[in-house]
C-alpha cells in the first residue's frame, strides 16, 4: 500500500509503496503541495 511522504529534495508532498495507491496516498494533497522532482 502506498502512503505519502515529503521528499527530501523539496519537502512538497509525494509517495512511497507499491505504486498501485498513488492517488490514494495523495489524496486530499493539491498540485502545488505536491512534489515534482525526478524520482531516482
Amino acid at each position: 500500500m502506498c502512503r505519502p511522504v515529503s521528499c527530501d529534495s523539496c519537502g512538497k508532498t509525494t509517495w512511497a509503496g507499491c505504486g498501485e495507491h498513488i492517488e490514494q496516498a495523495l489524496a486530499g494533497v493539491g498540485p502545488a503541495e505536491r512534489c515534482t522532482c525526478a524520482r531516482g
